[in-house]
């Protein structure tokens, strides 16, 4: 007890942690952002099937983009280390191998994911209207992919070299951007849904593009020349890979529970998948706000394990965990005292206020039990250990398939204590696994494997 309160008071920690996890909350908080007013200019059309289009057509595309989210982990945790042992080559090599993946990701995504859309939509069997909006958002975002995964791995990398000014900057003009082209497309262009598909796209590419440019003055921070020969090496790629893979399996079972929240909400009608969108904008702004703590974790645990520095693993994890856990709890207050106003501010479509009401309480007690993930994934990606956090998160999807199965008879409900049970199931694995880490001293012996 008394190391942990000499770790707390520790002032250095805290200002590394909140010299990193500022700027990521900040820019972080942009992002649902971006959700919450796409969410208020669309739910302020006259037909839930319009906000129903929007939900479902992000979600589709989420589904996609985000499943490739191992292309900011997974550079981050090499590029921490990287930098951790001031190695400049590397720190190119990764980057370069980075926006590679996130190029050829992107082609193959968007080929397939007409087909995959029409697969989707065909098991969700929304309305008629619900439809043919959703393929028509969807269909129009996917020319923003490659800019996106672009994005991922940019910010990955100026996350791992301790840059949080970059990463800001990258998401707030990519979000700002967003935010004012959605007002300009829906209402004052009267575009509709596919007006704020196309401020998606544009907001994307400037964002990517952005990022481009400032990496050449990071670089000049890290010397080093990029080994070319090394890139066309199996070898050299292996290791990037081989995280990424176990990454994306993670991240694709993670989607695939978002998704299938959707899914099922559609499956009960146009105002409840429409509420349960609103209610998880809360969920998307409580994570991205905690998540930029847990960059900070990524960031500094990288380099610290990289250094082969203990007691700065310990102290950023300390400090890390103490201001997460009261985040969580002012958010948790938050939306049990105004999450009536949180809905209203949405959309004005009273069925849709009146289905949201009844599950804010789930959205309350949800910021208490995620925090524990969210942190956790933080070091594992640091250490990029994706092989320990691929397999916790392929145990809590088994271990909630049946119980979740149980629940169907109690409708909405059901959905979202099994969504409460997934987290709680997540928070569990994760921390018996960084448990028998610790145990074995695994976070300092092979951790990029």
């Amino acid at each position: 007890m008394s190391n942990l309160i000499a770790d707390w008071r520790d002032r250095p920690t805290h200002r590394r942690v909140w010299a990193l996890a500022a700027p990521m909350i900040l820019s972080n908080i942009s992002v649902p952002l971006v959700a919450l007013v796409d969410s208020t200019v669309i739910g302020h059309l006259p037909h839930a099937h319009q906000l129903g289009a929007v939900a479902v057509g992000a979600s589709l595309y989420t589904f996609l983009a985000w499943a490739m989210g191992f292309l900011r982990m997974g550079t981050t945790g090499f590029a921490a280390q990287a930098a951790g042992r001031s190695d400049g080559a590397a720190l190119r090599q990764i980057l370069l191998q980075g926006l590679l993946l996130a190029m050829g990701l992107a082609l193959l995504l968007g080929t397939l994911g007409v087909p995959l859309s029409g697969v989707a939509l065909h098991f969700m069997q929304p309305s008629a209207e619900l439809d043919q909006l959703t393929r028509d958002f969807f269909h129009t975002r996917l020319f923003g992919l490659p800019a996106a995964l672009a994005s991922y791995a940019l910010v990955g990398w100026f996350l791992g070299t301790q840059n949080a000014r970059a990463p800001l900057a990258i998401l707030l003009s990519t979000n700002l951007i967003n935010i004012v082209l959605n007002l300009w497309f829906v209402i004052g262009l009267d575009w509709g849904v596919v007006g704020s598909a196309r401020a998606s796209v544009i907001a994307e590419w400037s964002g990517a593009l952005l990022g481009l440019w400032m990496t050449r003055k990071a670089l000049r921070t890290w010397p080093g020349h990029i080994a070319w020969a090394a890139l066309k090496l199996w070898q050299s790629w292996r290791p990037l890979l081989a995280v990424n893979r176990d990454i994306f399996i993670r991240s694709l079972a993670l989607q695939s529970v978002f998704f299938l929240i959707t899914v099922q909400g559609a499956r009960l009608g146009d105002a409840t998948v429409a509420a349960n969108a609103l209610l998880l904008n809360g969920l998307l702004l409580t994570a991205h706000a905690l998540d930029g703590l847990a960059h900070a974790v990524e960031a500094l645990c990288g380099h610290a394990i990289g250094a082969r520095d203990r007691l700065a693993l310990r102290r950023s994890l300390i400090v890390a965990g103490g201001w997460s856990l009261l985040a969580s709890l002012g958010f948790a207050a938050l939306f049990l005292l105004a999450g009536h106003l949180f809905i209203e501010m949405q959309t004005d479509i009273q069925s849709v206020r009146e289905t949201a009401f009844i599950y804010l309480p789930y959205l309350a007690v949800l910021p208490l039990i995620a925090v524990w993930s969210y942190l956790l994934d933080g070091l594992f990606i640091g250490a990029t250990r994706a092989r320990e956090m691929r397999n916790g998160m392929l145990a809590t999807v088994i271990l909630l398939l049946p119980v979740a199965w149980a629940l169907q008879g109690l409708g909405n409900h059901g959905l979202w204590i099994s969504f409460l049970l997934f987290m709680v199931l997540r928070s569990l694995t994760l921390g018996g696994l960084a448990w028998w880490l610790r145990r074995t001293d695994g976070w300092f012996n092979g951790a990029a494997h």
